[in-house]
C-alpha cells in the first residue's frame, strides 16, 4: 500500500471515449447530488472502455458509503446502479401528495454511524405517528387493546423468546464473540424458538407468531430466530429499545443522506447499468454491463443484495461461502410493503395479525390535511394486492368500516434488482457465513446490510457499517 497521503487525489485513470466526453460534459444533476457525475448507460458506445480505480456496482447505502471514502482516500470511482434511481432496497417516493418510503424507513437513535452521518450534513429525525390503539389477536377474532397494555404483554413475551440473548449476544455488535454459546441456537428458526417456551397460551403462540411472520415473509420455519435476536440484543434487551428502532424518520427522507454522499464523493454514478459479469484477474478486474459496456478498475465493490449475486456471473466462480448464500438467499422474498389512503377520520390504529392474515402487520402514518390518513401495510400470502376490495377487506379487519381511496405497492421479491426485501438470515447462516462472506475474493470486494456485523439485514446502519469496511479493503487493493 502506498505511503502517500489519503488526502492525495491521483490522476483519473479513466479514460472515455470522445463521444463519452462529450455526453458527460453535458450530464444533467441527479436533483441533490449536483457534485456527482450522473449518466445513463446509453451515453457511450458499447464498445467504449472506461478506466477507473475502483468500481462500486449499487448506489444504495453501502454503495455511497464505499464511493464516498473511497474517492477521500485520493481513488476515482465508477458507481454502476441498475435501476434508474438511487438507494436500492432505500426508496423515497410520494403517494397521496406525501412523501413516503417504499423500502426501509425508520431510524433508531442506536444506529451511531448513521447518527454521526446526520450530524455531519445537518440532517435530522422526527417521530413517527404515535398509534392511539392496537388491535391484536384474541381467543375469537382480533380484539382491541390499548397501547400501553399491547406493549407491556408484548414486552413479557420477547423476554421469553429472547431469553439468554444477553449471554450469546453478549457484544451484539461483534455477533461471533460467544460463537460456543451461538452454536446451540442459530439452527434454530422462529417456529423452533417458539415451540421451545413452556407455558404458552394460544393467544401467547398467536401474538408471537403474528408478529414475526410480518417479518420471514410468511413463513416462521425459514428465518433465523438470532436474526431477530441479535436486534433484541443491539436494543439493549429491553422493549423500549426494540421499540426504539422503528420510532423515528429522516426529515427529509430516507435518501436524503445518501444524496449527501454521493454529492461529496464526486464519483459518476452511472444509472440504468445493470452488471452481466464480474472478472478478476492478477491485475485487475472487469466489470462488463447487459449493454456489453465494459469498465476496468484495480478493484470492484459489489454492494448489492446477496439475492443478487447469483444473477451476475462471477470469472471465477464466488468462494463456496458467497455461492451459498446467494442460493439461499438471505433478502426475505414475500417482502410487500404498502401504502394505503383511508378516507374519513380514521384513528391511528396499529394493527398486528395471526400467520395467515391477509395484512400481518398494519402501521399508522399521518393523518392527511384533507381528511383521511395513510397507514404501512405489510402483505400476508393469501392477498391479492392488485385486487382493492380484497384490500380493503384486509385493512377493515383492524379498522372496521375503513374505504381505501387508493393504495400503493411494492413487491420486493418481485423487483429484478433486489429479488427480496430486508434481510433475515436463514437458520445456520450466521455462523457459518461470518466472518468469511465480509472477506475479499481475489480483487472483487463484497458489502451491503445483509453480511454486516452489526445491524444486520433492516437497516441502513449495517449497509453504512460494511461500506466503511468496504472501502478499506478495496483501498488496499487500488494502492
Amino acid at each position: 500500500m502506498s505511503s502517500r497521503p489519503t488526502t492525495e487525489r491521483r490522476q483519473p485513470a479513466r479514460q472515455y471515449g470522445r463521444r463519452s466526453i462529450l455526453k458527460a460534459t453535458g450530464a444533467t444533476a441527479l436533483a441533490g447530488m449536483a457534485g456527482a457525475t450522473v449518466l445513463g448507460a446509453g451515453e457511450a458506445a458499447a464498445t467504449d472502455e472506461i478506466l477507473t480505480d475502483v468500481i462500486v456496482v449499487g448506489a444504495g447505502y453501502a454503495g455511497g458509503t464505499a464511493a464516498r471514502e473511497l474517492t477521500a482516500k485520493g481513488l476515482d470511482v465508477v458507481v454502476l446502479e441498475a435501476r434508474d434511481r438511487i438507494g436500492g432496497r432505500i426508496w423515497t417516493d410520494t403517494f397521496a401528495g406525501e412523501r413516503i418510503e417504499l423500502g426501509g424507513g425508520w431510524l433508531s437513535p442506536d444506529h451511531h454511524l448513521v447518527a454521526k452521518e446526520f450530524q455531519r450534513y445537518g440532517l435530522t429525525n422526527v417521530a413517527d405517528v404515535m398509534p392511539t390503539k392496537s388491535v391484536m389477536p384474541g381467543v375469537n377474532g382480533l380484539d382491541a387493546l390499548s397501547p400501553a397494555d399491547a406493549n407491556a404483554r408484548l414486552a413479557k413475551l420477547f423476554e421469553q423468546f429472547f431469553a439468554g440473548s444477553e449471554q450469546y449476544f453478549e457484544r451484539p455488535n461483534e455477533p461471533l464473540f460467544r460463537k460456543d454459546l451461538l452454536a446451540k441456537v442459530d439452527p434454530l428458526s422462529f417456529a423452533d424458538r417458539i415451540a421451545q417456551l413452556p407455558g404458552l397460551s394460544d393467544v401467547d403462540r398467536k401474538w408471537l407468531e403474528g408478529y414475526f411472520v410480518a417479518y420471514t415473509g410468511g413463513d416462521n420455519t425459514s428465518r433465523s430466530m438470532t436474526s431477530m435476536a441479535q436486534w433484541w440484543a443491539l436494543g439493549g434487551w429491553t422493549m423500549e429499545g426494540w421499540e426504539k428502532q422503528t420510532a423515528y424518520k429522516p426529515a427529509d427522507g430516507m435518501t436524503a443522506l445518501l444524496q449527501k454522499m454521493l454529492t461529496e464523493s464526486r464519483a459518476r454514478v452511472m444509472l440504468k447499468s445493470p452488471v452481466a459479469s464480474v472478472t478478476s484477474t492478477a491485475t485487475g478486474v472487469q466489470v462488463r454491463l447487459t449493454s456489453g459496456r465494459l469498465f476496468k478498475a484495480s478493484a470492484v465493490v459489489m454492494a448489492i443484495p446477496v439475492n443478487m449475486w447469483k444473477t451476475i456471473q462471477f470469472n471465477p466462480g464466488l468462494p463456496a461461502v458467497h455461492a451459498a448464500a446467494t442460493a439461499e438467499g438471505v433478502g426475505v422474498g414475500l417482502a410487500t410493503k404498502m401504502w394505503i389512503h383511508l378516507s374519513g377520520n380514521v384513528e391511528a390504529v396499529y394493527g398486528m395479525g395471526t400467520q395467515t392474515s391477509a395484512l400481518p402487520l398494519v402501521i399508522p402514518q399521518k393523518a392527511l390535511p384533507g381528511g383521511g390518513r395513510l397507514m404501512v401495510g405489510f402483505a400476508g400470502s393469501s392477498l391479492d394486492v392488485k385486487n382493492q376490495a380484497a384490500v380493503q377487506d384486509a385493512i377493515r379487519a383492524y379498522v372496521p368500516g375503513a374505504t381505501v381511496v387508493s393504495y400503493k405497492v411494492q413487491e420486493w421479491g418481485r423487483d429484478p434488482y433486489a429479488r427480496g426485501g430486508w434481510g433475515l438470515r436463514r437458520p445456520g447462516q450466521l455462523l457459518k457465513q461470518l466472518p468469511a462472506i465480509q472477506q475479499p475474493h481475489g480483487r472483487i470486494v463484497f458489502a451491503g446490510g445483509d453480511i454486516a456485523s452489526g445491524w444486520n439485514g433492516a437497516f441502513i446502519e449495517g449497509a453504512v457499517e460494511t461500506g466503511f469496511r468496504a472501502a478499506e479493503q478495496a483501498a488496499a487493493i487500488a494502492w
